[in-house]
């Protein structure tokens, strides 16, 4: 019985979070559209509407640790699922994404993301991929901000083994950038498919920076070890067990 209540709250969780993001987009669309800061701003509010909603609708608070980095870096995230964009980017003074190609089409999503200088690429075409990545990017740190990339791609769930993707490595080592390493347990409430969301403390922790001039394979070895050895040790903390 507890158990379906929790997905009855979830659904109902789930839906109006969509509905919100449809009304406080549109409604803040003409704002975005002629302010940079002004999409910013209506964004982080989102974020906060959610992570408020959340607690309260189905019991999942929200907790950021460490500290959120200032200027131009590179910040690496795990990626479990939606929430996890949501409380990264409220985090951060100014993040900007590194997101699929397709999402510029989406909605609402689409204007944000084009108005606060989101990368868009082409996964399916690795090679051409990485290349305009790394043009569309230093193209665009004429705004000054935090880059957000999720290194492996997609969401991944809690204890999946994935592989990381070239294109961090890439770009660390042609931008010459700082990177900040994010790690999660919000796949332990929050699964990547499925309507059911857990009660508990999600963390999204902030991890020391990994300097630049490693080489590219030393980099992505360094941080795929921070970012998994953080993530399971906060899934455990959760509750979680391999």
């Amino acid at each position: 019985m507890a158990y379906a209540i929790q997905w009855l709250r979830s659904l109902i969780f789930n839906i109006q979070m969509y509905l919100a993001m449809a009304v406080i987009g549109v409604i803040g669309a003409p704002w975005a559209l002629v302010s940079r800061d002004g999409a910013f701003k209506i964004m982080r509010f989102y974020t906060r509407y959610v992570a408020w909603s959340a607690r309260w609708m189905i019991g999942l608070r929200c907790e950021i640790r460490g500290t959120p980095p200032q200027g131009n870096v590179m910040v690496a995230a795990k990626h479990q699922s939606f929430l996890d964009i949501l409380m990264i980017f409220g985090a951060l003074p100014a993040g900007k994404y590194i997101m699929k190609q397709s999402i510029i089409w989406t909605p609402v999503i689409g204007l944000y993301g084009l108005r606060i200088g989101c990368i868009a690429v082409n996964r399916g075409q690795r090679g051409k991929a990485i290349k305009k990545l790394v043009k569309d990017v230093e193209s665009g740190l004429q705004y000054p901000g935090q880059l957000i990339i999720f290194p492996q791609g997609t969401r991944v769930a809690v204890g999946a083994d994935k592989p990381y993707k070239i294109g961090t490595g890439v770009l660390y080592e042609q931008l010459g950038q700082r990177v900040i390493p994010v790690a999660t347990n919000v796949g332990v409430f929050w699964p990547r498919t499925g309507v059911y969301r857990k009660p508990g403390l999600a963390v999204f922790e902030f991890l020391p920076e990994i300097a630049t001039g490693l080489e590219r394979g030393d980099f992505m070895v360094e941080m795929e070890r921070v970012i998994e050895d953080a993530s399971d040790k906060l899934a455990a903390e959760a509750g979680w067990k391999k």
